[in-house]
């Protein structure tokens, strides 16, 4: 599995994804632009020395997201709150990667995803009348369901 964040805006989130990425073995795949610098010090010190044990690599732009990880290969499964089915509904596939894919802060996932990907749109549930969770909250919900559904193979 890999985490893919597009466009993030706040440096301490990314930099607790960073951490779950290390802590996880799971690769973290940032797309731009950043809303921050990738030595940023808040980023930093958020990620703490974890940083160098995350796997991170950055795109420049969604259009070369898609060119690289292409759905042929991958799994998708966007979250948002627009999704039309519970994270938990998200299949462990076996014969491709999952790619676990969040939009930022600020909008969430780029417009033209939600009808592009429509069938692949996921949610967390949550209260009426809430905006969002924190993103470095959302990554860390979803994540550790998929680990839960494999048994958390490989963890101790």
């Amino acid at each position: 599995m890999k985490v893919v964040l597009f466009n993030p805006l706040i440096p301490q989130n990314t930099g607790n994804i960073i951490r779950l990425c290390a802590c996880t073995d799971i690769k973290l795949i940032l797309i731009g632009p950043l809303g921050f610098s990738l030595n940023n010090k808040y980023l930093k010190r958020a990620s703490l020395d974890y940083r160098d044990l995350a796997v991170v690599e950055f795109i420049e732009n969604k259009d070369s997201f898609f060119e690289k990880y292409k759905q042929d290969d991958y799994q998708y499964a966007f979250l948002s709150t627009k999704g039309g089915k519970y994270y938990n509904q998200i299949p462990l596939c076996s014969n491709k990667e999952n790619l676990l894919i969040f939009g930022n802060e600020d909008v969430g996932l780029p417009e033209d995803i939600y009808n592009d990907f429509s069938n692949t749109l996921y949610r967390i549930p949550m209260k009426k009348n809430i905006r969002c969770l924190n993103l470095s909250n959302a990554v860390a919900i979803v994540v550790y369901s998929l680990l839960e559904k494999s048994s958390f193979y490989g963890f101790c």
